[in-house]
């Protein structure tokens, strides 16, 4: 026969590693210097032009 759990604590439990990975990415996301936002958003942007310059462009059919 299985062990006996408790259904409360289970529950608390798996709300607790929920919130915890959800604060996680959320550390992730916003716990970052000024420096490395302003990096980022640079290497998006540099991307993002090359992206855009490397488009061939279609005449009108």
């Amino acid at each position: 026969m299985g062990d006996v759990i408790n259904l409360r604590q289970a529950r608390k439990a798996r709300d607790r590693r929920v919130a915890e990975q959800a604060a996680a990415e959320a550390r992730a996301l916003h716990g970052r210097t000024k420096a490395q936002r302003k990096l980022e958003k640079a290497e998006a942007e540099k991307l993002a032009r090359a992206v855009d310059q490397s488009k061939l462009e279609r005449p009108d059919t």
